[in-house]
């Protein structure tokens, strides 16, 4: 089995495992290499991430596809956890969803995550006013079905994002586009909401009959009170913060560089921040450098 065959193999496993698979956003293959050092299940590599932390672009659908599977195949690269890819409304219609597919599983990723947006996407976090059109159940499905068929392995994960509850069409909405993702092939469904109480989610899970049928996955950025426990409790497989080392980044960056803005020498933000030699040991340096030494005295 390669490399690529275990890490689907363990997302596979995971998610009908007793607890939920818990994954982290990465917008960056150190990122990646931390969240597994920190016992995390898997790796989520999400638009938001690489849009704003690699291109200081708005997530709007700016982010081409080969520029997404490039951050994708970074992160995997640093990890041994499975990387979860996502894939915004698949870079187009159904031939570019068909085409992301078979991109991202020859290179090696894990499974992949698409929402029924229509484009150009509204990110489901931004909170001002804007039109948000969705991709007809029945066309979403068709490139759900077209996606899958084009498979050439049987553990990549599609993970179909329902966006709703976001665009306000409601539950009703949500149980019937859960249905026809699901006929279509779909391997998981993530639904989403801005509701911080979950009632929302629960009305879904009370009326959707297919709940027991595939694994469910939540990004609780929006409702983050909710623990991964009582997630699970509720039937949710997968459990993803999405974008907390993203923004703790932001926020250690902003405050060091506003202390050294303001004290004018280096030593001022030395507490705060991680040591030249915890770098060095995270990548591995003292082991690169021994080898090449061992190859010249060799």
């Amino acid at each position: 089995m390669n490399r690529a065959d275990r890490k689907r193999r363990a997302l596979r496993t995971g998610l009908q495992g007793a607890s939920p698979v818990v994954a982290v956003g990465a917008h960056d293959a150190m990122t990646a290499c931390l969240i597994e050092r920190h016992g995390f299940d898997a790796v989520w590599v999400s638009g938001l991430g690489v849009a704003t932390m690699t291109y200081a672009i708005p997530d709007l659908n700016l982010v081409t596809m080969t520029e997404a599977l490039a951050a994708a195949r970074r992160a995997d690269a640093a990890t041994s956890l499975p990387v979860i890819a996502d894939c915004d409304n698949g870079f187009g219609s159904l031939s570019n969803v068909v085409r992301t597919v078979r991109e991202y599983e020859r290179a090696g990723i894990a499974a992949i995550c698409v929402e029924d947006n229509a484009f150009p996407k509204r990110n489901s976090l931004y909170a001002g006013d804007t039109q948000r059109d969705l991709v007809s159940p029945r066309e979403q499905a068709a490139r759900i079905r077209a996606a899958k068929m084009t498979q050439e392995t049987n553990d990549f994960l599609f993970i179909a994002r329902i966006e709703s509850l976001i665009a306000g069409t409601g539950v009703e909405d949500a149980c019937l586009r859960a249905d026809a993702y699901v006929d279509a092939g779909a391997d998981a469904i993530l639904i989403h909401s801005r509701d911080k109480t979950l009632s929302e989610i629960e009305r879904f899970l009370d009326s959707w009959e297919g709940r027991d049928a595939i694994p469910l996955v939540s990004v609780p950025t929006l409702y983050p009170s909710f623990t991964v426990e009582e997630l699970g409790s509720r039937g949710f497989r997968m459990v993803i913060f999405a974008n907390h080392p993203m923004r703790a980044a932001v926020t250690a960056i902003e405050q060091t560089l506003e202390t050294l803005g303001r004290e004018r020498r280096a030593s001022a933000v030395d507490p705060e921040i991680a040591p030249v030699d915890h770098i060095f040991e995270l990548v591995g340096t003292k082991d690169a450098i021994e080898l090449e030494d061992a190859s010249e005295d060799g």
